[in-house]
């Protein structure tokens, strides 16, 4: 399985993340991004307005490196929190697949009918598994 049962959880909760790919320059390019995660596939779907215009599609047309990170604060009073107050989160990476005509994350209207498809290899999580606390990371392809 390439996620958890606690970073499928994360994953699903979540909606926001940030997006790092490499520009022209060979310098990463990081933005936020709109998302879903696909369960049946364990990928990510990121989508956004005009995407296939975007400077983070013509990188991933380059170079398909990706990377998304997906985090937040623990809320302090939240039951079985790992970490109460802390950061936790998520690391995806893996090469990204480029679809146009297609559904974006979060419905049609803002979002253009294109997404970035992450294919993930490598998950890096950490405070969100109360049986293991600390970062977890690992090659999953």
């Amino acid at each position: 399985m390439t996620f958890t049962d606690a970073e499928r959880a994360y994953l699903t909760s979540q909606h926001i993340g940030r997006l790092a790919t490499v520009g022209p320059d060979g310098m990463p390019q990081v933005r936020p991004v709109g998302f879903r995660f696909d369960p049946e596939r364990g990928t990510i779907d990121i989508g956004g307005p005009r995407l296939s215009s975007s400077q983070k599609w013509r990188n991933l047309l380059a170079d398909p490196r990706a990377a998304l990170v997906v985090d937040d604060m623990t809320p302090k009073d939240e039951p079985g929190a790992v970490k109460p107050g802390w950061g936790r989160g998520v690391e995806i990476r893996g090469p990204a697949e480029l679809l146009t005509d297609h559904e974006p994350p979060h419905g049609h209207g803002f979002f253009s009918n294109e997404v970035i498809r992450i294919h993930p290899q490598r998950v890096i999580s950490w405070h969100i598994d109360a049986a293991r606390p600390d970062v977890q990371g690992r090659n999953v392809a």
